[in-house]
């Protein structure tokens, strides 16, 4: 079965590579609908063809991401509704953040709050960075970018989130303080329904409206319930819970792609405008957040995995709590862009960046790396 298995993940990888030659040869002979059909069909089984390749395995959410965008660009009126169900409903919205979130907490636990009585130095030092950073980066390129109000709005948005679970992957790939990494995300959760409203309503209040209450309390129902529900569920976790306990971050995963289909789809038109600069934007952004979060922590004097660690804790946003505050406030097609292209690059640059830093081992502390 195994050789089986292996063979039909091939098989997936070559056809995917078939299709992408397949959006060329169409565009070359002026046949869209090829172009559309072989795009939409390469990347999800691109996605599942990597599973052949044991060290490109961890970029299959990233594909499965891209697949999500593609998708929804092509064929954006079948991811809009559903029968009678409006996707963009904010019912819906909230059911999937909340899950997504739920997922995310299953993953963590009460030790990971007790972190910070272990090292505050570094945990304070990672939520400093991660909530002044950040945020301010994002109104600085919203200004130089000159993006409509809401859209500006988006990206300081997605700037004023705390940072997600990718962020604890990516600092167990990179051979950085995990420990540090998993404390600042969870400490960060519950900051974030005071911290994310107060650089929204102070960076983007004159871009769109933003209360602060109301903002809060929708983090507070979105983020901070489902974690402590999580929690619960941890603690009554027994026989075919554990079961559930391996499926979640899957689903977790598979809200994050419901959101990007949604928020491209009903957004496309804006994307086709300013896709390209959003794109620039999201890599500036991204990659600054990178350089600042690793040399505000070697500024305050610590190690080289901790360095690392901040470094992505930083660079990484909450692509799913954006998406979600955007869509609780009715505009998922504008102030919702930047989540849609800023997640998928942060899967891609953490991988890359991950990937680099667990081939440089930090051997002493105070090194270069």
């Amino acid at each position: 079965m195994p050789d089986r298995a292996h063979l039909a993940y091939a098989a997936c990888l070559v056809v995917s590579g078939l299709c992408l030659l397949a959006v060329l040869a169409g565009c070359a002979s002026g046949r869209p609908v090829v172009c559309r059909v072989c795009a939409v069909l390469s990347m999800p089984l691109l996605a599942i063809g990597l599973t052949a390749v044991p060290p490109l395995r961890g970029l299959r959410f990233t594909v499965c991401i891209l697949a999500a965008v593609i998708a929804a660009m092509v064929y954006p009126q079948y991811f809009l509704r559903v029968g009678r169900f409006d996707l963009r409903d904010r019912t819906i919205i909230l059911l999937v953040i909340q899950l997504v979130m739920f997922g995310m907490g299953t993953q963590m636990s009460v030790q990971d709050f007790l972190g910070v009585v272990r090292m505050p130095y570094a945990i304070a030092i990672g939520i400093l960075a991660q909530f002044t950073i950040m945020p301010l980066l994002g109104l600085a390129i919203a200004r130089v970018g000159c993006f409509e109000p809401e859209v500006a709005a988006g990206i300081i948005l997605i700037g004023s989130c705390s940072s997600g679970l990718a962020s604890n992957v990516m600092a167990y790939l990179a051979n950085a303080n995990l420990a540090l990494s998993v404390s600042v995300t969870a400490i960060a959760q519950l900051l974030a329904p005071l911290a994310t409203p107060f650089w929204m309503s102070t960076l983007a209040g004159q871009l769109v409206e933003v209360r602060f209450w109301q903002m809060a309390k929708e983090i507070t129902i979105m983020v901070v319930l489902p974690i402590i529900a999580a929690f619960i569920y941890n603690a009554m976790r027994r026989g075919r819970l554990q079961r559930l306990h391996q499926v979640m971050p899957v689903a977790s995963m598979a809200g994050i792609v419901y959101f990007t289909l949604v928020t491209t789809a009903a957004g496309r038109d804006h994307l086709l405008k300013v896709g390209p600069l959003l794109f620039l934007a999201a890599v500036v952004h991204n990659t600054v957040g990178f350089l600042l979060g690793y040399w505000s922590a070697r500024l305050a004097g610590l190690d080289i995995p901790s360095c690392r660690t901040i470094a992505i804790e930083v660079g990484l946003q909450n692509g799913g709590m954006a998406s979600g505050l955007a869509g609780r406030m009715g505009k998922l097609a504008t102030v919702g862009l930047a989540a849609a292209i800023f997640s998928p690059w942060m899967n891609v640059s953490g991988s890359l960046l991950a990937n680099y830093w667990h081939r440089r081992q930090p051997y002493r502390k105070g090194t270069m790396s």
